[in-house]
Formats: C-alpha cells, sequence, structure tokens
C-alpha cells in the first residue's frame, strides 16, 4: 500500500516532469521561431546574395508567428490591384555615367497599390547611388516590381527595387557603399523614415563591400543594424502607407527563404524630380 508521503512524491515527480516536458517543448518552439526570423533577417538586406546578419533578434509576437506557419493571413489585402504592365528585364554592364547635380535638391516618389510613398534623395551625400535611383527610375526599372521583403521582427524594414521579385535582382552593375558615417545612424540604429541601399555584405569578406546595385529599403520603424548599408534619403511623405503593409503581416517563402508582405505591394510607377 502507498502511503501519503510516497503518493505526494510520485506527484510531485509527475508535475516536475511534466513542466520539464512543456519546457523543453516550448525552447524547440522558440529555436525553431528564432532560425525562421534569423534566416528573414540575414537574407532581408541581400542583394543578389546572403548578408550579415548580426541585428538583435526579437520573436513572441504575432507576425513572426505568422512567418513561422509559412501561411500568409486571411486578412483581407489592403492595396489595389496593380496597374497594367510587366517588370524590367533591362540590365547595363556598368554603373551609369554622373549626371547628377550634387548641389540641388532631389524627390522621388514611389506610386505603389498601397499607396504613395514620397522620398527626399541626399545627392550630397550619397551621389553615386542617387546617381544611379536616379536613372534606374528614368528607365521604368522600379515600374511593376514587387516590393518583395518585408521583416517585422528584429528589423522593420520594406525592400524593393527587384523586377525579379526574388532578391537575386541586380541592374548588372554594383555601386560603392557611401555615407555610412551619417550621424544619423549613430547607436547602430537606422531610424524609421531612413531610405538605405541593400547589398551582399557578409560581415567577413571585404570582397562583399561596394555591392549596392537597384535593391533598397524602406525603414518604417527603429530598426538595430550595424552601418553598413549605404542611407541615401528620408521617407516624406507615406508612413502610413508603410504602416498598412506592416499591420497586413508577412508569412515565410520558401523559394526565396525570406519573409514577403501579406500584402500586395507593387511599384506601379516610380519617378525622381530635381527641385
Amino acid at each position: 500500500m502507498v502511503s501519503k508521503d510516497q503518493r505526494r512524491r510520485q506527484l510531485a515527480r509527475e508535475k516536475f516532469e511534466r513542466q520539464q516536458q512543456r519546457r523543453s517543448a516550448a525552447q524547440r518552439k522558440t529555436k525553431r521561431r528564432n532560425v525562421i526570423i534569423a534566416s528573414a533577417v540575414a537574407v532581408a538586406l541581400a542583394s543578389g546574395g546572403a548578408v550579415y546578419a548580426s541585428a538583435g533578434l526579437a520573436g513572441g509576437g504575432t507576425s513572426d508567428r505568422a512567418a513561422a506557419d509559412g501561411a500568409p493571413s486571411k486578412a483581407p489585402d489592403p492595396c489595389a490591384r496593380p496597374a497594367k504592365g510587366a517588370p524590367s528585364a533591362k540590365t547595363w554592364k556598368k554603373e551609369p555615367a554622373m549626371s547628377l547635380d550634387t548641389s540641388a535638391s532631389y524627390s522621388a516618389k514611389l506610386a505603389t497599390t498601397c499607396g504613395t510613398i514620397e522620398l527626399k534623395l541626399d545627392a550630397g551625400k550619397a551621389p553615386h547611388t542617387v546617381n544611379s535611383f536616379a536613372f534606374l527610375a528614368g528607365q521604368g526599372y522600379f515600374d511593376h516590381s514587387k516590393c518583395h521583403r518585408l521583416v517585422d521582427e528584429g528589423l522593420h524594414v520594406l525592400q524593393c527595387g527587384d523586377p525579379k521579385g526574388t532578391g537575386q535582382g541586380t541592374p548588372g552593375y554594383t555601386l560603392p557603399d557611401e555615407n555610412l558615417k551619417d550621424p544619423r545612424l549613430k547607436g547602430g540604429v537606422y531610424p524609421a523614415g531612413t531610405v538605405a541601399m541593400a547589398n551582399r555584405y557578409d560581415g567577413r569578406s571585404k570582397e562583399t563591400r561596394n555591392t549596392g546595385g537597384s535593391q533598397f529599403f524602406l525603414v518604417y520603424q527603429d530598426s538595430k543594424l550595424p552601418a553598413n548599408y549605404t542611407p541615401f534619403g528620408t521617407i516624406t511623405g507615406g508612413m502610413d502607407v508603410l504602416r498598412k503593409i506592416a499591420d497586413a503581416g508577412s508569412h515565410l517563402d520558401q523559394a526565396i527563404r525570406a519573409t514577403v508582405p501579406n500584402a500586395t505591394v507593387v511599384i506601379d510607377r516610380a519617378t525622381v524630380k530635381k527641385s
């Protein structure tokens, strides 16, 4: 016959075992989630390749659970149908000749399916990047292209500028890193409203420096990120558009190993003007 003390010890042991099982299950779930988030961060700022993933990872939110599940939200798409047209297939052998007036002011407008996003471009601080951006916009390179990545955990960025929509597209040439000592990047943070160039820097090899192309990202919330990506402008209008896109969430696209927006975000037309 089992005594009360033996029964009490048995129950305590069973309770401890259940707690250990729950703890192990939670750790496995957290590890799986963080691997997925790390993958999203690692490719989020790449331009045709892998990138140095040194940003802090955050977990436990609704958005990263959606990414881990790999399924898009069932919420209505907040964006309109894209305009008729096909993404560009153009490439160039070398960086366009400098035609920028670095003493002038330049602005850009991204007319997207989700609303208009307006940018102020820093021609004086990042002349090569702004010159290239203006050239590509004038060539219609960005028109009808998807904003193919949304990172909403750890980083808070929407990435655009790849007509292929895979993160592997380039204009055929690369750009030098610029403006990496911009005082706005103090504390290892790209502040909300920053427009920056993606690249293939891996944090190890100098050969992966100066690898920007056409892909750029829009920071809609302060993001912890080392100063490795050329900041070349600020968002002057459309933060509400970016928030709408972010609120719709993201899901993991296994084909490109990145989190993509649930919203249908397409740049119908991109323009740059001198003022």
